[in-house]
């Protein structure tokens, strides 16, 4: 009977230790920033480990009065960009402690 108490608590420090590598992964995840960029450079986005906008650049000479149509689709093409960086950082990051896990 004993033997599956030290089993149990052993199980559980390996949890506490594996939540405490989890929040560092994550703090050091949301602490990065993502570069999201169209052709040429023309838009470019940056964002945090939290899918939050840092800073939007947009080169003047795509800045066309005419043609608002394309500045938004430019700046759709790095914004999802962007996202899509952090989302693949994350997944393979963090994956590591939830591969498996139901409901991750």
């Amino acid at each position: 009977m004993m033997r599956g108490m030290g089993n149990m608590q052993g199980m559980m420090k390996q949890m506490q230790k594996m939540q405490k590598e989890m929040a560092v992964a994550q703090e050091t995840l949301e602490s990065k920033t993502y570069t999201g960029t169209t052709a040429n450079d023309l838009v470019t986005v940056t964002f945090n480990g939290k899918k939050e906008m840092l800073n939007l650049d947009i080169k003047p000479e795509v800045i066309d009065p005419e043609d608002p149509e394309m500045l938004q689709d430019l700046i759709i093409t790095a914004v999802n960009d962007a996202i899509q960086k952090v989302t693949v950082d994350s997944e393979a990051t963090m994956g590591k402690y939830t591969k498996g896990l139901p409901g991750f």
